[in-house]
C-alpha cells in the first residue's frame, strides 16, 4: 500500500514554520518557486520526513514507493526531489530523459551504502539459481545493481512472498528484512548487518513510556525499527501505512514510532484533535537538511543535477521490476 498527497494551492500556501523562516519569508519563497516551476517545467516531489514547510512547497507529498511511481508518470521534464540522494538517484534511472534535481546533495542514508559486495557474492555462489537478492529501495544505485529486485517497506513482504526461490538474500537492512522473514516463513531470509541508525536508536523503553503516559494511544511502527520495538506495535507498516491507520482509527491520539517528519501529514490527513506522540530521538538529520531555500535555489540557479549513476542499466531492471511486481495484484 502506498500513499501520495496532492498538494493544492491553497495547502502549499500556508506559512512555514521551520525556526528562523518567517512567514513573509516564507510566501516570498513559495512565489517565486510558482513562478521557477512554471519557467523549468518542473514537479516539486517531497518525502514525508522532510521538513513542513518543505512539504508544503511540494506538488506531491508521499513515501518512497509513491513517489518513485509517481515520477514514472508526471509530464513535467524538471523533477525536483526534496530528500535523500539515493531517493534522486532512484528518479534517474526510472526517468533517464528528464532532468533531475535534488536540492541538497549531501543529504544521504546512511543505510544505503550498508552492504558488501562480498556479502551479495557469497550468498549467490552458495545458493546459485535458486537465491533472490532482494534490495531495500533505501540504496545505492551501484547496491541496486547487484540486486535482483527493489522493493519498499509498502510491498516488501508481498513482493517477497510472490518470488520464485527459496533462499532471499535482503539487502541492507536487518530490521525490515526481519520483519519480512517473520511475514513470509516460507522463505529462507538471510539478513544483512545493516540498518537504519535513525529508527535504530529509537528504544522499546522509551516506546513504554509513551504507552503508560498515554495508555489509549496505540502504537503505530515503522518496520526499519527495531524487533523488541516491533513487539509491542499495535500496528506495523510503511510511513503510508502509519498514516492511512491512524485516519481511519477511531482512537484519538497515537504513539508513532518513525521519523517525526510525517507528523505534518498526519495532523493534514487526520480529523482535528487527533494527538500524535514521538520519542526524543525521531528526527532524521539528513531529511532535515532539506531546506524551502535550496529547494527554490536548485530551481533558480541550476544546481543539484543528479547524473545517470554508474551501473544505471542493471540497477533500473531492479526499481522496473519492483513496479512491475507491485502492481500485480495476483
Amino acid at each position: 500500500m502506498d500513499a501520495l498527497t496532492d498538494m493544492g494551492e491553497e495547502s502549499r500556501r500556508a506559512p512555514g514554520e521551520a525556526p528562523g523562516l518567517s512567514d513573509e519569508r516564507c510566501r516570498s519563497l513559495l512565489s517565486e518557486l510558482d513562478g521557477l516551476k512554471r519557467a523549468n517545467d518542473a514537479v516539486v516531489l517531497a518525502h514525508y520526513y522532510t521538513r513542513p514547510e518543505v512539504q508544503r512547497a511540494a506538488d506531491y507529498v508521499g513515501d518512497s514507493f509513491a513517489l518513485a511511481r509517481l515520477a514514472t508518470t508526471v509530464p513535467q521534464r524538471t523533477l525536483v526531489i526534496a530528500g535523500v540522494s539515493f531517493m534522486a538517484e532512484s528518479m534517474k534511472l526510472l526517468n533517464p530523459d528528464k532532468r533531475v534535481l535534488v536540492p541538497d546533495p549531501s543529504a544521504d542514508c546512511p543505510m544505503a551504502h550498508m552492504v558488501s559486495r562480498a556479502t551479495v557474492l557469497e550468498a549467490r555462489e552458495r545458493y546459485g539459481d535458486d537465491l533472490a537478492v532482494v534490495c531495500y529501495v533505501n540504496s545505492t544505485a551501484e547496491i541496486k545493481s547487484w540486486s535482483d529486485v527493489c522493493v519498499t517497506s509498502s510491498n516488501a513482504v508481498r513482493i517477497v512472498r510472490g518470488l520464485s526461490q527459496h533462499h532471499v538474500l535482503f539487502i541492507p537492512d536487518e530490521h525490515l528484512g526481519r520483519y519480512v522473514a517473520q511475514q513470509v516463513p516460507e522463505k529462507h531470509v538471510i539478513l544483512n548487518d545493516g540498518r537504519c541508525p535513525f529508527h535504530a536508536q529509537i528504544g522499546a523503553r522509551e516506546v513504554r513510556d509513551l504507552m503508560r503516559a498515554h495508555p489509549n494511544a496505540p502504537v503505530l511502527a515503522h518496520p526499519e525499527c527495531t524487533s523488541e520495538v516491533l513487539e509491542i506495535a499495535d500496528v506495523i507498516g510503511s510511513t503510508a501505512e502509519i498514516i492511512e491507520a491512524a485516519q481511519n482509527s477511531a482512537a484519538q491520539e497515537f504513539i508513532v514510532v518513525t521519523m517525526s517528519g510525517v507528523q505534518a501529514e498526519l495532523e493534514r490527513r487526520c480529523a482535528p484533535g487527533k494527538k500524535f506522540h514521538f520519542t526524543s530521538s525521531s528526527r532524521c538529520p539528513e531529511m532535515d537538511k532539506v531546506t524551502l531555500g535550496q529547494v527554490v535555489a536548485c530551481l533558480r540557479d541550476g544546481v543539484g543535477e543528479v547524473p545517470m549513476p554508474a551501473h544505471a542499466d542493471a540497477a533500473a531492471a531492479t526499481l522496473d521490476r519492483m513496479l512491475a511486481l507491485a502492481s500485480n495484484k495476483g
